[in-house]
C-alpha cells in the first residue's frame, strides 16, 4: 500500500488508542491491513514528526507533534499540511470540500482547526473530503481562493 494511505492509517491509530514502541506500531498496522516491518514504521514516525507525550495511565505514547500556539506558526502549520495533503479545493455557497488521498483528511481537518482561522466555523472531516464551513457572512468562493493561495505561497 502507498505511503500516504499508511501514514494516514498511524495518525488514526494513534488518535485511537495509545501506542507506546514501534514495535505496537507494527502490530496495530498489521492488524488493519498493512505489511509493514519496524524499519518503515520508524521512517514513517520521523516524517510525521510523532513525539511521545505522557498517556492518562502515565505510559509514554505517541502523538502529532502539538501545534505551537503563535499565529504564525499555526498559519505555518496549515500552510504546511495544505500543501501535503490537499489534492482539490472547490465551494458551493459558504461551504468548502477539501479532497486528500484516501486517509488525510482528519491530520488536514485538525490542522486547520488548531490553526483558528478567523473564517472558518468548523470542519468535518471523512475518509478522503473535509467540509468546511465558512463564519457567518463569509462566502465558501472566498475563503476557497484563501485556502488555495495556501498552496501557492512561496511557490516559485
Amino acid at each position: 500500500m502507498a505511503r500516504r494511505e499508511r501514514q494516514g492509517a498511524i495518525l488514526r491509530l494513534i488518535r485511537e488508542r495509545p501506542i507506546s514502541t514501534q514495535a505496537e506500531l507494527v502490530d496495530a498496522l498489521r492488524e488493519s491491513g498493512f505489511d509493514v516491518v519496524q524499519t518503515t514504521v520508524s521512517r514513517d514516525v520521523a516524517d510525521l514528526g510523532l513525539v511521545k507525550v505522557r498517556s492518562s495511565d502515565g505510559r509514554l505514547v505517541y502523538a502529532p507533534a502539538t501545534v505551537a500556539h503563535a499565529s504564525g506558526s499555526r498559519t505555518d502549520e496549515l500552510r504546511a499540511a495544505m500543501r501535503r495533503w490537499a489534492l482539490t479545493i472547490e465551494s458551493s455557497g459558504n461551504l468548502v470540500v477539501i479532497t486528500t488521498p484516501a486517509g488525510y483528511t482528519h491530520a488536514l481537518a485538525q490542522a486547520m482547526d488548531e490553526a483558528a482561522h478567523p473564517r472558518v466555523l468548523g470542519t468535518i472531516a471523512g475518509e478522503n473530503t473535509i467540509l468546511v464551513v465558512a463564519r457567518e457572512g463569509v462566502a465558501g468562493g472566498e475563503l476557497r481562493d484563501e485556502l488555495r493561495s495556501l498552496l501557492l505561497e512561496g511557490a516559485a
